[in-house]
């Protein structure tokens, strides 16, 4: 057993959501108790003590929508004309290198965000995956990447008509291939769902295709939805209705579903996106960096639906998507009082409920038989602070370069910022030396 004691601990359970001096008690993989320091180590003398010196001790993060693949385009050269659209982005950028990924490249995106995501205290990622000239065996190789370095993973293939009938039906084979084994991982640290790119790429033909795989499947659909303008302008033209209806009409939406970004949404899709028990997730960096438009995040939420928090790839700082998040919707509707309660119940709450519909146990909560999943933050609070006000520290006190520790499954994987039983050094030279083969392909 290993108690992890003389911290602030923010458990995330309403019954006791803060210890100015708490502990937690971790046997196997599973919190086994909660409390105040003094007592848990007086009730469990004989378990390893880890001192937390006064840091955070919390649950770990969790990122509801990541893209691995992206991790090569930093600091690469684009000789496409400048973009003035998303779609030119998505053409230009996107694309164009998905394409130029093998197997091997694969695995070492998705490493370098997976220890990145450690280092920042993420400890569960849902991740959305494409590589169309590598598709088979692209899932296996990032629940490889996902063992190797202990993370809980989530992971689709991006089904898309963009690369012709025979990859989206790959893409089709992949999907349910991860999904299966996802059904047969006993230790519930990797999970499948069925991806899909956007309404705008998928034909009816190819959803029904779609469908026809998933009958009797319980897992879930991880699509882009209503992210562009143009996904929006494609599907009346097409299809004579919105994206969400569309969607919602080939009974993708349900509680095991995730719909990324929904930015260009009306009323009567909030009220689909409600009634479907669906889970959005708002991506407020990646949304910006495209100029894509601002989710009506406090619209949506005032209409019940759920939401939870992503960051599409464009970081691995969640406390970052928090920070932006807060603002953006401040400033979008010039409203100094909006966004303060919103982010971080998407956060902690929705991201928790996104996992727990799709893992056996529970994650979220420091709390008795929650996995142990924890991390240790190196904050020093300037001003009083407890269950009333912590969320107020963490937003304005607190970036994921504070992780001091991170534990996933019960399982140390970064103690005192060194990764543990991992060579980092190695994983980043081998990226690099792929991406720079990717860059003569691009």
């Amino acid at each position: 057993m290993l108690l992890i004691g003389n911290g602030r601990l923010i458990s995330r359970d309403p019954e006791q959501p803060y210890w100015e001096d708490g502990a937690v008690l971790i046997e196997d993989n599973l919190i086994k108790q909660v409390g105040a320091t003094k007592r848990l180590k007086e009730e469990y003398p004989e378990a390893e003590f880890m001192d937390a010196r006064g840091r955070i001790i919390m649950p770990g993060l969790i990122n509801a929508h990541q893209h691995f693949y992206s991790t090569f385009a930093r600091g690469m050269a684009n000789d496409s004309p400048p973009a003035t659209k998303f779609s030119e982005i998505l053409e230009g950028l996107w694309w164009r290198l998905d394409k130029t990924l093998d197997l091997e490249d694969v695995y070492y995106s998705a490493a370098i965000p997976l220890i990145e995501g450690i280092r920042n205290g993420v400890t569960t990622v849902f991740d959305h995956h494409a590589s169309p000239y590598a598709v088979e065996g692209s899932l296996s190789m990032i629940q490889e990447a996902g063992h190797d370095l202990g993370v809980r993973l989530s992971t689709c293939y991006e089904v898309s008509d963009r690369d012709g009938i025979q990859s989206a039906e790959a893409g089709i084979r992949e999907n349910m291939a991860s999904i299966e084994a996802g059904k047969k991982d006993d230790t519930d640290m990797f999970k499948g769902m069925f991806g899909l790119h956007a309404s705008m790429t998928v034909s009816d033909a190819t959803m029904d295709k779609c469908l026809s795989a998933m009958a009797g499947e319980d897992a879930g659909f991880h699509v882009h939805m209503a992210e562009g303008i143009e996904d929006v302008e494609d599907s009346l033209s097409k299809y004579k209705k919105r994206v969400v209806k569309r969607w919602h009409d080939f009974g993708i939406l349900h509680d095991r579903s995730i719909a990324v970004h929904c930015i260009h949404l009306d009323e009567e899709e909030m009220d689909i996106l409600r009634d479907t028990k669906v889970k959005v997730v708002h991506n407020p960096e990646s949304n910006m960096g495209n100029a894509v438009g601002c989710a009506p995040l406090i619209q949506m939420m005032q209409q019940g639906v759920s939401v939870g928090l992503g960051t599409d790839g464009y970081t691995f700082d969640m406390f970052e998507s928090w920070k932006v998040g807060n603002i953006i919707h401040k400033h979008v509707n010039q409203d100094p009082n909006v966004a303060w309660g919103e982010l971080p119940q998407m956060l902690f709450e929705e991201n928790a409920n996104i996992a727990n519909r799709h893992f056996s146990g529970r994650i979220g909560k420091l709390k008795e038989g929650y996995y142990a999943d924890i991390v240790l933050v190196d904050y020093q609070a300037p001003t009083p602070m407890d269950a009333s006000n912590l969320n107020s520290h963490l937003l304005f006190g607190v970036m994921g370069r504070q992780v001091d520790t991170t534990i996933i499954n019960g399982k140390i994987v970064m103690k005192d910022r060194i990764l543990v039983d991992l060579d980092a050094d190695r994983i980043f030279a081998k990226a690099r030396e792929r991406a720079a083969q990717v860059w003569k392909k691009f």
